[in-house]
Parts: structure tokens; C-alpha cells; sequence
């Protein structure tokens, strides 16, 4: 990308550049992130980061040498219903306390649409630090979860057999060999979720030291199944334990980071090894999907509670016309959506649907009238699987124009799974 030294953004009068950020600015835009988001992360942790920024696109705002405005793209592969899609890993986000509401964000946000045209990425997503930021800009969320937590001082009671395949604990590279072929597996069945490399693996999913709590200990993971037979495992969990403290009235702790598995037999073997590790009375897994079955599985279910739910990955459909070609389709439809897209205006405007009986798939300019009227951020909401048409119709968030066409593409958009992830980048 060349760099870009035109003005686009001001402070009182002063144009700021924007052009894009080097290796050797990468300290800069660290510090920046520790300015905007109040966090001076440890050495390792902060070095993390820094591997992370070197993977990505970068994009600066300047005022004079001073970077005032960054924003970093991560070139990600997310899987959606029946494939997957390039999509920009929207991260590190952050415009320094002088020179916020002056248009920067903005500025930056334009960078970000113009490269992604020029390479053909469809989608961008991020975790939103600033919930109300990223509607305006046509991000939605578009995947959601929820934090379960067992109690585990006595032995979990589940309604199902486990499977009674050995379990095998793993560390480090020889874990990561393992478990990577089962989470690629299971990109299929749910879509959301990123391609991972071994980087991904060993910096972001198996580091030693835990970023939210220095208090966890180091990861291990526990696999059902045979590792040398033939026929590969069929489930793994993440986790890390914290002892209890008796002074403090703190329990042991399970933290499941990760938890995979193929069948309910899979999943019933792997939270029953969870429950009863030794010297723990609590087991916490901040994610699953929402259509997660541990909590139908429950044999009492005040053992096993929901303590919370929450939207996880935002995305944005920055090329709506790609988006909808490249996934599947649960259903025929015929309908003429009237997308409104305010910061990109090549979504914007009249399309016609179509998705035949065979599958194949049209979307293209028409004057008919329009079935749907809806936004580009209910769009990218429904565009996984994850929210549905009609409830966004009841918000008057959308308008059906003819009835039943939202629910129409409600069983068009369906999928099996709830779409879902845990990668935070």
C-alpha cells in the first residue's frame, strides 16, 4: 500500500496525515494502545501483542511525527456457512485522548474499505472494546455466546453415558499437534470461526502465562481418545486450575479455555474429568455456544448454571454481493432486498436474491419493489446464522414490504449450528 499523506482528518485547523505504519512504528502504536485502553501489560504479554501487530496490516493517523491514531488489520480465513471467506481481523483500535471526535476513527475506518477493496476481502470483524462505536461503521454482532460454570464439590450428574475411550493430558507442541486437526474439524460444522496457524496455536490459544489472570497456571489440555490409534480423538478441552484459598474463601478453580468434542458421549466424558480434578469445587468455561447441550445434559440443573450471555464476534459485510455468493443456503428464495449502506456505498441500493433449488445463487441490481428493506448491520447479524430477520422486522429495525419475506430468508439463512467463536485477536 502507498503511503497516503493527504489530510482527510483535522485538529483545530491542522491536517493530519494518513499513511501506513512500519516495523519500526509498531513501539509507537503500542504505546498509543497503553494510553487508550489504560493497560501496561507485562513484558511477555506486551511482547505478544508486538508478534501480533507484525502480522498485520497497519494504518496510522499522524499529527506532524506523532502517531495519534492507529488501526490494525489481521488477515484472517473465517469459516461461514459452507466455506469460508478472507476477512480483516479489525484490531488494536485507538485514537489518543487529544484528538478524539475529530474524525480519525473515521479516517482510519476508510483505509481499512480501501485496502480491503483492492485485495477483495469481503468481510471484517473485531471484539469491540466500545460496544456503541461500531454500529455506525455497519458491524453487528454476528456471533454469541455463553459462560457456564459447574459445581463441582460433589460428582457431576449428567443425563447421558460418557464415552468411555481413555483421556490422555497433553503439554505444549505435542498437545498443539494433536488438537489442531479437531478444531479444523469443527470449523466446518460452525462458521465464525478463524483458520489457525501454528503461531495462532502457541501465541494466542497455548501461551504459558494466562493475559486476564496471572493466577492461572500454565495451560493443559486433556484429549479423549487414543492419540497413536488410527482412528482420531474425538474431543479436547483447554484449561487452566487455580488453587483455592481458605483465608480468602476462594474455591479451586477449573478455567476451561477451550472445549471441543463430536458427540454428546465425547462431551460427557471430558466435563466429567473437568468436575473431578482434584482440590477444585468450581468449573468456569467463559465460552460455548448458545445451543451448547451441557445444561440439557444436567442431571440437576442447579449444578450446571448459565451465569451469563453475550455477543462475541462483530463482523461487517464490506462486500455484501461476495458475502452472499460464497456461503450456503438452507432453502430456496426469491426476494428484492433494499440495502442501505451508509459508509459503503456499493452495497447500497436494490437487489434481487435468488437462491435456486440446485443452490445456485444470484444477486443483482433490480427495479422491482422491494420485498425487505433492512440495513447492512442486520445483515451482517443474520449473515452467520446467528440472529433472525423476523426479530429485527418486531424491533422495527426492518420493514417486510410483503409478509412472510422475512421469514423467508430467516430459512434461507438457517443453519444447524449456532455460528460461534473464542479467538479474541
Amino acid at each position: 500500500m502507498k503511503a497516503d499523506h493527504s489530510p482527510g482528518v483535522s485538529r483545530s485547523g491542522a491536517a493530519l496525515a494518513l499513511r501506513p505504519v512500519d516495523e519500526s512504528g509498531v513501539d509507537d502504536a503500542l504505546r498509543l494502545a497503553a494510553i487508550a485502553f489504560h493497560d501496561h501489560p507485562a513484558d511477555e504479554i506486551r511482547e505478544r501483542h508486538r508478534e501480533l501487530l507484525l502480522r498485520c496490516e497497519r494504518f496510522g493517523a499522524y499529527d506532524g511525527d506523532r502517531l495519534v491514531g492507529f488501526l490494525a488489520a489481521l488477515p484472517l480465513s473465517l469459516s461461514v456457512p459452507g466455506g469460508e471467506l478472507p476477512c480483516a481481523g479489525v484490531t488494536f483500535v485507538c485514537v489518543l485522548p487529544t484528538h478524539r471526535r475529530r474524525g480519525v476513527l473515521t479516517a482510519l475506518m476508510g483505509e481499512l474499505w480501501r485496502a480491503g477493496a483492492r485485495q477483495g476481502c469481503p468481510l471484517a470483524a473485531l471484539w469491540a472494546a466500545d460496544a456503541a462505536i461500531y454500529g455506525r461503521f455497519g458491524f453487528a454482532f454476528a456471533t454469541s455466546g455463553m459462560t457456564v460454570e459447574i459445581d463441582s464439590d460433589r460428582p457431576l450428574g449428567l443425563r447421558v453415558e460418557a464415552d468411555p475411550r481413555p483421556l490422555r493430558l497433553l503439554e505444549g507442541p505435542d498437545a498443539r499437534e494433536v488438537v489442531a486437526p479437531l478444531h479444523e474439524r469443527s470449523r466446518a460444522a460452525r462458521a465464525g470461526r478463524p483458520r489457525r496457524d501454528g503461531w495462532w496455536w502457541d501465541t494466542l490459544v497455548l501461551p504459558e502465562q494466562d493475559e486476564e489472570d496471572d493466577e492461572l497456571g500454565p495451560p493443559l489440555v486433556v484429549v479423549l481418545g487414543d492419540v497413536d490409534a488410527e482412528e482420531p480423538p474425538t474431543g479436547y478441552a483447554v484449561y487452566r486450575t487455580r488453587p483455592g484459598d481458605d483465608d480468602a474463601g476462594s474455591p479451586g478453580l477449573v478455567q476451561v479455555q477451550e472445549f471441543e468434542a463430536d458427540g454428546p458421549g465425547a462431551a460427557a466424558a471430558l466435563w466429567r474429568y473437568l468436575a473431578d480434578i482434584d482440590l477444585t469445587t468450581r468449573v468456569r468455561c467463559w465460552a460455548v455456544p448458545q445451543d451448547d447441550p451441557l445444561p440439557l445434559m444436567a442431571a440437576d440443573p442447579g449444578q450446571v448454571r448459565v451465569t451469563q450471555t453475550f455477543g462475541c464476534l462483530w463482523l461487517r459485510l464490506a462486500d455484501v454481493r461476495q458475502a452472499l455468493l460464497a456461503r450456503a443456503w438452507a432453502a430456496p428464495v426469491d426476494l428484492v432486498l433494499q440495502v442501505h449502506d451508509g459508509v459503503l456505498h456499493g452495497n447500497d441500493g436494490r437487489f434481487r436474491l435468488t437462491v435456486g433449488a440446485d443452490s445456485a445463487v444470484t444477486y443483482e441490481a433490480s427495479d422491482d419493489p422491494a420485498d425487505l428493506t433492512l440495513d447492512v448491520r442486520e445483515l451482517a447479524a443474520c449473515y452467520l446464522g446467528d440472529a433472525r430477520l423476523t426479530r429485527f422486522v418486531r424491533a422495527g429495525l426492518a420493514t417486510e414490504h410483503r409478509p412472510g419475506a422475512a421469514r423467508a430468508l430467516d430459512a434461507a439463512l438457517r443453519t444447524e449450528h449456532l455460528p460461534f467463536t473464542m479467538d479474541e485477536f
